[in-house]
């Protein structure tokens, strides 16, 4: 079972090295799809042993082979990160009932859901955090993408006793009104317009109450981080903080602890 857990660990790894393409790739304007990597600063086409996630970080200590200029952290970072998303729920989240080699096909099919949208999703926070944008051209397919999962897993979900289709989408709608009201009254100042369409994906991947529980955590987290980057001078008090990360983090936690957390919260207050 250790080596089925480490070989999805590998997998992801190599999967957090895509999206990195995938992110410096959205930023130069270029195709994902086609040609080979090559060093961002020396332009050098980069050898297959080059490309090894983390482990080329490590041997190379942090530096181009060619140019021996430095290699950004995000690399490894953002590789380590996916690695370790891709492994979470097997500990975490209880959609494999029987057991990793017994789970059915509807669990593998809800595992390779939950993990397209959160790769998508670590595009979302690595580039808002770089450039402060939501791309549209990430988020809205991947928006498309969730609620035609939900269409299509609607019956499993009456069958299986989960929340329906329509408490995620009255779970998007109610978060992105509750964003827009506040990008309204502050006029933009207190968060983006990308922020207010991303609550609609996240709504529609957690449903009520877990999306309620996000929020709450990414505002919360927000705020700590803010304080704590006013405090330090790295920002000042009207110093823009991209929020979509916030949002992204809240998501993770909410969707693999939220149960036990809403029920424990419920237990204290009830």
């Amino acid at each position: 079972m250790l080596i089925f857990y480490l070989l999805i660990f590998i997998f992801g790894l190599f999967i957090g090295s895509f999206l990195n393409c995938v992110i410096y790739r959205l930023e130069q304007g270029e195709s994902f799809l086609k040609g080979r990597s090559y060093c961002p600063n020396c332009k050098h086409q980069l050898a297959w042993y080059d490309l090894l996630p983390v482990l080329s970080f490590l041997f190379l200590r942090g530096r181009c082979r060619y140019c021996k200029k430095p290699i950004s952290w995000q690399y490894p970072i953002v590789e380590l990160f996916t690695g370790i998303v891709f492994i979470l729920p097997f500990f975490s989240y209880s959609f494999f009932k029987g057991g990793v080699l017994g789970a059915d096909t509807s669990s593998l099919i809800n595992y390779i859901y939950y993990l397209l949208i959160f790769c998508f999703l670590i595009i979302i926070f690595v580039y808002d955090l770089k450039h402060y944008i939501i791309l549209d051209k990430v988020l809205l397919p991947t928006i498309v993408i969730s609620f035609l999962y939900l269409i299509i897993n609607s019956q499993l979900s009456i069958i299986n006793h989960q929340p329906s289709i329509i408490n995620y989408i009255l779970s998007a709608l109610g978060a992105s009104a509750l964003f827009l009201f506040i990008y309204l009254i502050s006029k933009g100042k207190w968060l983006g317009f990308g922020d207010v369409k991303l609550v609609i994906l996240l709504g529609l991947f957690l449903g009520w109450p877990k999306i309620l529980l996000a929020i709450f955590l990414s505002f919360i987290i927000g705020g700590i981080i803010g304080t704590g980057l006013v405090l330090f001078s790295k920002k000042k008090l009207k110093s823009e903080v991209p929020f979509a990360p916030f949002l992204i983090i809240g998501t993770l936690i909410a969707f693999l602890w939220g149960g036990p957390i809403i029920g424990w919260y419920s237990n204290l207050v009830f």
